[in-house]
Parts: structure tokens; C-alpha cells; sequence
């Protein structure tokens, strides 16, 4: 007898949970509750992290689908608006070493590759400022769109920093309001398995047995599902990024009007780095470290160093960082999202994508019957595996670029046993040519596009050696570019508002609906 998948159970909840919840039962709408049901067991004692304050623009489409409103989002969520990050002391560690890694593609990026036509000119302006407005709308702390602009559009390309305290709350309420979603709020006391190893249910002090199809491994670093109960390894990679604890602070703002940085600011440190997220109501600032290069005091004293003497009485709360993923993500009916999957130091906040992603593709995938299952879980291994490798392969590339050797730390990062090979063979490729639609980027679904390379290479100092001859028949064309690049920062530049300005807007008003 074939065995239908009808019920789904997510075991925890937090952001990894309730964002899985929302876009599973949003694309299966039309069959819930009758032929398909999706539960949320949560344990109601277990704290939510609360650190993971950085997206990518996939959430704007992602809350617009399971019929979030984004007025509401920015109002429950403490919400700001993402343009993207600056890098600062990454390259040579002098007070003006920054560059941007902006959320918007050059210039006419479909049509041709202005990187050696930049290169070429030899200017002083940054490779940002030259192809893209971003930076620059960044620098005077500029929002991406206006209050009239409707939900979810944008006059420049955006994502969001929002509280994680709070969003996992709010899509609890959207998700068992208005998408259906079974929520039992219970602790996890056993896990029952069928004779030939899959899940059959799980026992809860609470709410009793509850049994499902396909079970979704919400849990964290606890593993429970795939780890403790279905025995998957976990792929270390430690070797290849050190930073392994992070001491997080929450600082308020010393006024009420204080500018809120509409991007995420990186700054290297001796042994690792600092970011400095800005909310509404507060900034969320944290010290990514390697314990194996600095002592937890020393690396307190740069953060408070940092944050300034205001500060100097805020609690620091430390988190450990275990860098890598597990050897399988799906197995038998079981499949990992979130900080079960795995955990990445949170460098360019690639953690709640992965979240979007593999929800995503559970979601559209969702195998018929436990007769496909496995060939459903092995296409979501694949594609889940080659996505944790190129996010490795980028974060790696922001330490093998710095020119910094002041530490241990950043001479270690250069031994070539802690730099993929693929990444040594790209490198090598790009000195020769720059990054663009090579074979290097032959997946639809990347998921750093070679424009993202692009703005790390070249803010980094990167050069790559240019044929000028060969850059005749394009040079009026990437002129022109160029030129509409200039003409288009000005026309934003005056046109968009404040950051908080417009954030208040939000509040008061509301954003246009689509």
C-alpha cells in the first residue's frame, strides 16, 4: 500500500520553524486542512536565540507569499530596511579601509561585464559608486523606497534587519491565524521510529503521541530528529572559517532621532570581526571571534572598545559558534532546516536564507508519497550541499583577500590548507578574468550571483589583468553605462528619504498596498 505524505510535523519553532511553517502551508493552501495538515510542535521553554538580525532581499518575496503585510512586519518586528554591507579595516586595517558589498547589481550587468572597462580607467572612484547608486544611498543613510511606494516594491533593491525576538512570534500569529497551522506547545519526551527506520512519531509530555509523514528537524543545535534519532554526522569546518564564539550586545540609541545605517556595518578586529546591526529602537552589535587566536576577556575588550564607554555597563552574552553542517540534510522521512542543518559564522547573514531556501523547496518538492521520498530528499541533498559549500567558498574569500598579516589570525587564513580548492582554482581564474557568466556560475539558483564577487574582489583591491585592446567594440557602450549610473545616484539621491524617517512614516501611516 503506497503511503501518502499528508501530515507534516516541524519539531521547533524560533525563526527556522515558523518561517518553515508559513511557506509550506502557504503553497499547499488549497489542500489544508482536509488532505494535508502541518503541525508545530515547540517546546514553550526553550529561548529563542534572538541574534539572527540580517536578510537578503529572498525575504521580500518570501513574506509577500505567505501574505505577510510589510506595513505590519516593520510594526511588530522592530523591522529597518537592508541596502546591503560595509566592510571596514578588512583589506589593510587604516581608518579609511571600507568598501560596500551593496544588494544591487551593476549597471546594465545583463548586457556586459564592467569590471575591466573600471579597471581600465584606472579612477579613484570606489567599483561601488562606479556601477551602482547603492553606496552612496547608503552613505547619506537613505531609505530604498518611499512611503507611497507600495509594499514590497522598491526604487533600489532591499532586505531587512529585523528583532528575531520578535519575528518568530509574529509569524506564530500568521501562521496559526490565518494559514492553518496546528501549533502544540510541548516538550519532545521520546522519538518512536517504524521498523524500517523512519519516524513514526513523536511522544510529548503535553500533548502526547503525535504522529506525521514527514518530519521537519527544527531543533538547533540539539539535532534531535536527524542527529540524536537518525544518527547523521556532522561536517566540520573549522579548518577553513576559525571564528567560533561571538559575544552579542544590545545598545540603545542615545537619542530618539539618532540616524538608524540602513546596511549592515562589518568591521574587522584583531582575531575576527564586529557587526553593528541598526533597528528602530536599538542597535544589535556583536563580536565574532576565533577562541583558538583570543581569550573571551580580550575579545570583550575590543567589542567594549568599540561600542565606546556608554557602554561600558551593557551585558555581553556569548554565544558558541560550531562551523559546518551535517553529512546529510534529509534523510528517510526527516529533513533538517535551520541551526540543525547547520551554522555559519553570520558574515554576509546567509543563516535565515538557507532557512527560506530549503523551506522553499520542501514546499514546492513535497513528494507525493513515501514511495518518492527518496528521490525528492536526495535532489534536496544535492542542491543543499552545493549551496553550504559556495556560501563557505565566499565567506573564505573575505579573509583570503585582506592584505592584513598584524595577527596570527589573518596570517593563518592564508595557508592554503584552510582555502578550498575550488576557491584557489577561481581566484587564479580571476586574474585573468573577472568574474561574470562563466562556467563558474552555471546555476540558476546561485546563491552569491558573480556580481556579489565582483563588489568583494574589486572593494578589496583585486586586479585582474585587462586586454585593453579587447575592450574597443564595448568602451562607448560602458561609458555610457557608467555615465546612466551617475545620472541615476543624483535622481535617488534627491529623491529618497531619510531611513528613519521613512521608518516612522511606516509606523504612523502605513506603506501603499500592492
Amino acid at each position: 500500500m503506497v503511503q501518502a505524505v499528508r501530515n507534516v510535523v516541524i519539531v521547533g519553532g524560533g525563526t527556522a520553524g515558523w518561517l518553515t511553517a508559513a511557506i509550506i502551508a502557504a503553497r499547499h493552501q488549497g489542500r489544508m486542512p482536509r488532505d494535508f495538515t502541518v503541525t508545530l510542535v515547540e517546546s514553550p521553554d526553550v529561548p529563542i536565540i534572538g541574534v539572527g538580525e540580517g536578510t537578503w532581499p529572498t525575504m521580500r518575496q518570501t513574506l509577500k507569499k505567505v501574505g505577510v503585510s510589510e506595513t505590519d512586519f516593520f510594526r511588530e518586528c522592530d523591522a529597518a530596511f537592508k541596502q546591503g554591507a560595509l566592510f571596514a579595516k578588512w583589506t589593510t586595517g587604516a581608518p579609511d579601509d571600507a568598501y560596500y558589498h551593496p544588494l544591487v547589481l551593476p549597471q546594465r550587468f545583463g548586457q556586459m561585464n564592467l569590471v575591466p572597462h573600471w579597471l581600465a580607467a584606472e579612477s579613484n572612484e570606489s567599483f561601488c559608486d562606479a556601477v551602482c547608486p547603492q553606496g552612496q544611498i547608503c552613505d547619506h543613510g537613505l531609505a530604498p523606497k518611499t512611503v507611497s511606494t507600495a509594499e514590497y516594491e522598491a526604487l533600489t533593491n532591499y532586505a531587512y534587519h529585523l528583532d528575531a525576538g520578535k519575528f518568530a512570534p509574529f509569524m506564530q500569529r500568521h501562521c496559526t491565524e490565518k494559514l492553518g497551522v496546528r501549533y502544540v506547545p510541548a516538550d519532545v519526551q521520546d522519538v518512536i521510529q517504524h521498523e524500517n527506520g523512519d519516524i513514526k512519531s513523536i511522544v510529548t509530555m503535553q500533548a502526547g503521541e503525535i504522529e506525521g509523514d514527514l518530519f521537519i528537524d527544527c531543533t538547533g543545535t540539539h539535532g534531535l530528529l536527524l542527529d540524536r534519532t537518525l544518527g547523521v554526522g556532522f561536517r566540520d569546518c573549522s579548518h577553513i572559517l576559525f571564528c567560533d564564539t561571538a559575544l552579542a550586545v544590545q545598545v540603545p540609541y542615545p537619542a530618539p532621532d539618532t540616524p538608524i545605517a540602513t546596511h549592515t556595518i562589518s568591521t574587522a578586529q584583531s582575531a575576527g570581526w564586529i557587526w553593528d546591526i541598526g533597528l528602530p529602537t536599538r542597535r544589535g552589535v556583536g563580536h565574532v571571534f576565533s577562541s583558538r587566536h583570543i581569550s573571551d576577556d580580550e575579545a570583550e575588550a575590543e567589542l567594549r572598545a568599540y561600542l565606546g564607554p556608554s557602554a561600558k555597563d551593557l551585558p555581553a552574552r556569548k554565544i558558541r559558534i560550531r562551523a559546518g553542517h551535517r553529512e546529510t540534510f534529509w534523510k528517510r522521512n526527516c529533513v533538517a532546516v535551520g541551526m540543525a542543518a547547520g551554522f555559519l559564522e553570520p558574515l554576509e547573514a546567509s543563516a535565515i536564507m538557507l532557512i527560506e531556501l530549503s523551506a522553499k523547496l520542501i514546499a514546492e518538492q513535497m513528494p507525493v508519497n513515501r514511495e518518492v521520498m527518496d528521490i525528492v530528499a536526495d535532489r534536496f541533498n544535492e542542491k543543499t550541499h552545493y549551496r553550504w559549500g559556495r556560501i563557505i567558498d565566499f565567506l573564505k574569500l573575505h579573509y583570503v583577500l585582506s592584505r592584513r598579516r598584524d595577527t596570527a589570525f589573518w596570517r593563518d587564513n592564508m595557508d592554503p590548507v584552510g582555502i578550498p580548492q575550488r576557491l584557489q582554482d577561481l581566484l587564479h581564474l580571476w586574474r585573468y578574468q573577472p568574474p561574470w557568466f562563466h562556467d563558474e556560475f552555471d546555476r540558476v539558483d546561485e546563491v552569491f550571483p558573480p556580481a556579489s564577487y565582483q563588489y568583494v574582489l574589486y572593494g578589496m583591491g583585486f586586479r585582474s589583468e585587462v586586454e585593453r585592446d579587447h575592450l574597443r567594440p564595448e568602451a562607448q557602450e560602458a561609458q555610457r553605462a557608467l555615465r546612466e549610473n551617475r545620472e541615476m545616484t543624483q535622481k535617488l539621491l534627491s529623491r529618497l528619504p531619510r531611513h528613519r524617517d521613512l521608518i516612522e512614516k511606516i509606523a504612523q501611516y502605513g506603506l501603499q498596498p500592492v
